[in-house]
């Protein structure tokens, strides 16, 4: 299995079974892990990663959010 696939795998792993089950905090749309696998769907591991830090990042108390997509 891909090293792609195995991320969106464990990607959505987590939305399931720990994202679900918490308050939602993401201030981004799509979430920072929808945007994730769309990183992981459409670029390899290494620039879909890079994608996912960089968003990750971005996601904290002085950001303001809102709409990011997936370039």
């Amino acid at each position: 299995m891909k090293r792609e696939k195995i991320s969106v795998k464990i990607i959505k792993i987590y939305q399931k079974y720990i994202s679900s089950n918490t308050i939602p905090r993401c201030k981004f749309y799509p979430t920072c892990s929808n945007y994730a696998i769309l990183a992981y769907k459409k670029y390899n591991t290494i620039k879909a990663t890079f994608l996912v830090i960089i968003r990750i990042c971005k996601c904290n108390p002085l950001s303001k959010g809102g709409y990011d997509p997936l370039k």
